[in-house]
């Protein structure tokens, strides 16, 4: 009988996981804390070992750190929950999958990725990674699905009127951000979660990741950064002079090989997830940039750490228009993901041309969208499209227009399409 928790709300990687754990002796979940694993992995285990250092869990932690196996007596699928606290999980189960030919025993669950040195054998083969993400707006219930991404791919998308989402919940939804815990709270409440996450992270995640004790002024200053320069293309050296021209401290130096570190660091905390660039199928002459987009797992997250409310994006309509495309891209990469895509940006530096994401499928087909917040912005986003198009050695499927403030779902008569995000699925 699976341990499914009272109020479960599926997700899309919940089919991900049925298949996985038919074809793979394990699965690993990562992602971000609180965007729902334990959860997610509880819907398909029928046993659970809790490993988080908390009073309740301690002597099961405490006897795998003696001996793995002493946890590991329990019906299958068997949940083990931040498996990162005791790293020898990995090679016990990785060495088990190796003794039979039983599938989807095992379930790991983590919210870090341990240090390498600890871990002897990647499980290629026995052991499939999975990433899961915060909850996308059709996941949580704000997106009525009346697109599919699978539909824009195969043109079978018909024009129809949608909800037109306000200003307002549009700020609101990028604030409150995907975290499940927060998803039917008020958006004051659900900044304080999202608040006292990043506190967390720098009082603790920062050096509990591998025991190495930083410099928490710095890692809050690279945070800042990373957030004033949300769904934006910018190099490391970028970051370093942002943060040099935002501090008055005299003594608060910070260097390439610091920055690196640190990013590093919110890798391994999947805090950060760069959308990285698309660069074939295009003539190679061309000066194509390479740099990726920078991106917090969730835009929550850059609007805690500089104290953004609803009220102050809609002050601030630039500010708003770069986390409206973080929005945006968070969700096309949890729907691309769930279709075995995989989301990319594209520009070219020469003549400026880009686009803000390109979904490619597995068989290589790809399609190119444009992001905006405002529909008066509609020409503007169909000229760069078109741009791209002539562009092109191999044409995109598709190329669509996402609005914040749109009502319908239209094919335009040059066959961009434009729709809400409010309106897309899978």
């Amino acid at each position: 009988m699976k341990l499914t928790k009272e109020g479960y709300i599926p997700r899309l990687i919940d089919k991900e996981i049925e298949e996985n754990l038919k074809i793979f002796g394990a699965i690993s979940i990562e992602g971000p804390k609180w965007c729902g694993k334990t959860w997610t992995a509880l819907n398909h285990a029928n046993s659970v070992s809790y490993l988080n250092n908390t009073a309740d869990n301690f002597r099961e932690k405490h006897l795998a750190e003696m001996d793995v196996n002493l946890i590991l007596d329990k019906e299958f699928p068997l949940l083990i929950d931040e498996w990162q606290e005791v790293p020898a999980i990995w090679d016990t189960i990785r060495f088990k999958c190796d003794q039979d030919n039983i599938k989807g025993k095992y379930i790991l669950t983590g919210s870090s990725v341990p240090v390498s040195d600890k871990i002897r054998h990647s499980g290629a083969g026995r052991i499939c990674k999975m990433k899961m993400y915060t909850m996308s707006l059709y996941e949580s219930g704000d997106s009525s699905g009346d697109v599919s991404l699978k539909d824009l791919f195969e043109n079978k998308v018909k024009n129809k009127l949608v909800k037109k989402v306000e200003l307002k919940r549009l700020a609101e939804l990028i604030v409150r951000g995907g975290w499940p815990d927060a998803i039917n709270i008020s958006t004051e409440h659900a900044m304080k979660i999202t608040k006292s996450y990043i506190n967390a992270v720098l009082d603790n995640d920062i050096v509990k990741i591998d025991g190495v004790n930083r410099d928490k002024q710095k890692m809050e200053m690279l945070l800042r950064s990373l957030a004033r320069n949300e769904s934006t293309i910018s190099a490391n050296n970028v970051l370093m002079k942002d943060i040099d021209n935002n501090i008055n401290e005299e003594d608060i130096i910070i260097s390439r090989n610091t920055v690196t570190e640190y990013l590093n660091v919110l890798n391994r905390l999947h805090l950060i997830e760069n959308q990285t660039s698309f660069m074939y199928k295009i003539r190679s002459r061309l000066n194509v940039g390479k740099n990726p987009k920078r991106h917090f797992i969730d835009p929550s997250l850059g609007c805690a750490i500089l104290n953004i409310t609803p009220e102050k994006l809609i002050n601030d309509l630039e500010t708003m228009g770069l986390y409206f495309e973080a929005l945006c891209e968070r969700d096309l990469r949890i729907y691309s993901e769930s279709i075995g895509a995989k989301l990319y940006h594209y520009r070219e530096n020469d003549t400026g041309i880009k686009v803000d994401a390109i979904i490619e499928l597995s068989a290589g087909e790809y399609g190119a969208i444009e992001i905006k917040l405002g529909s008066n912005k509609e020409e503007e986003a169909a000229s760069s499209l078109n741009r791209f198009y002539d562009l092109a050695e191999v044409k995109p499927k598709f190329m669509c227009i996402i609005c914040g403030l749109y009502d319908a779902v239209v094919k335009r008569p040059d066959g961009i399409y434009v729709l809400p995000i409010t309106a897309l699925k899978p």
